[in-house]
């Protein structure tokens, strides 16, 4: 069983940037794959951007891509999604998810979600 609650939402300028994280409970976060998703008003959730148990594969959606990193750091049982470069677009709840497996658009465990504003 995993917990996890997301922060650093908020309201952002176009151009900005937002750093979010995601705590993780349990013994055994390094073992599990993260990934972001993000639902905007009235539209489905969407992938955002996904890494391997050990940090060494990472996958983002096109949207994304040049603009935000997923890292995480296993110590601190913690993800973060560093967002630069926001546009209007990237305004969403977004939401931290785990699973023992690769995650694509599916996820065992998932957050409870942060708001991110972006005004142009």
């Amino acid at each position: 069983q995993v917990h996890l609650v997301e922060s650093g939402g908020g309201l952002a300028q176009a151009g900005g940037s937002l750093r979010l994280s995601c705590a993780a409970s349990g013994r055994t976060f390094s073992s599990y794959c993260m990934a972001w998703f993000r639902q905007a008003p009235g539209k489905e959730r969407e992938f955002v951007a996904a890494m391997r148990w050990n940090g060494g594969v990472t996958n983002y959606a096109d949207s994304v891509k040049g603009r935000f990193t997923i890292s995480r750091d296993n110590a601190k049982n913690t993800v973060y999604l560093q967002m630069n470069s926001l546009k209007p677009e990237d305004t969403a709840v977004y939401y931290c998810a785990a699973d023992v497996r690769p995650i694509t658009d599916y996820a065992a465990y998932w957050g409870q979600g942060t708001q991110v504003t972006v005004s142009s």
